[in-house]
């Protein structure tokens, strides 16, 4: 039996995001157990950047994140699906997002799950950047992600009326625990993102990783080389455990340079 921790961003029970995740699940191959976290029902409070959770391993706060933090290391492997809201994804998924670093006490337990994100959307074409919220949720939760994809759908239950999205669904369920489906077109050599912003020139940066590059026009399109930057966050165990270790180094600087901090902050009283 496969144990799958669904996460919906959507705030409608048994809308379009919640059906994917079940669908899913349902079209497994083997027996599974799921565990629907729905977003809007949990209570996560905003984050106070006391990065205690580094050094205690637990959010001082007393709140649900840790429901999700128990549903990750439980699970076998990790379902996402959140609507698109003006061109952008839930602020549900940002909300838990902005806790990211309670992820890094659980790190060695989550590592590398493997995970498949779903972006609905409304509208044909017009799902802005809500993939890319997704994918950053899931590589935020060190997850592997074997699929990721936008799915149109606008009225709840719609998602299940279309041939398209039945094929993507499928593609979905096999690729969770089976193999993975690449992305068609260019994508980044590092984090396998396919959002850029072009900075000038030839040069370029993956926003889904973050780290910078250059591309050229080759004969079946553009082709990135992307480097990685010194100071990574997810692309191995290592470097997510090497940037745990830099932010508590950095709440120790803040200690060392608080009275410093303090004249400056003083003159804007």
């Amino acid at each position: 039996m496969k144990n799958i921790l669904g996460l919906c961003a959507s705030p409608r029970k048994l809308g379009n995001s919640e059906i994917a995740i079940k669908e899913i699940c349902h079209r497994q191959s083997e027996e599974t157990e799921l565990r629907l976290l729905r977003l809007s029902d949990l209570k996560i409070q905003n984050c106070h950047a006391c990065y205690k959770c580094l050094f205690d391993d637990k959010c001082v706060l007393d709140d649900d994140i840790q429901e999700i933090l128990k549903g990750l290391a439980w699970a076998d492997g990790v379902v996402v699906a959140s609507p698109t809201y003006f061109l952008s994804v839930h602020s549900n998924i940002k909300k838990v997002l902005d806790r990211g670093l309670s992820f890094y006490s659980i790190a060695s337990e989550i590592w590398h799950k493997p995970a498949v994100g779903l972006a609905i959307a409304g509208i044909e074409g017009k799902e802005g950047s809500s993939l890319l919220g997704v994918e950053t949720f899931l590589k935020s939760i060190l997850a592997d992600i074997k699929y990721s994809d936008v799915i149109y759908a606008a009225f709840p239950g719609e998602i299940i009326r279309n041939e398209n999205n039945d094929i993507k669904l499928q593609e979905a369920a096999d690729s969770l625990f089976g193999k993975r489906i690449a992305k068609s077109g260019s994508c980044c050599p590092l984090c396998g993102g396919d959002s850029f912003r072009f900075l000038g020139g030839n040069r370029v940066k993956c926003l889904l990783c973050s780290n910078s590059g250059e591309y050229s026009i080759g004969e079946n399109g553009i082709v990135f080389d992307i480097h990685k930057d010194e100071h990574e966050l997810f692309l191995s165990e290592q470097v997510a455990e090497h940037h745990k270790e830099w932010l508590k180094e950095m709440k120790n600087r803040f200690f060392a340079e608080i009275p410093e901090l303090k004249k400056i902050r003083d003159r804007y009283k």
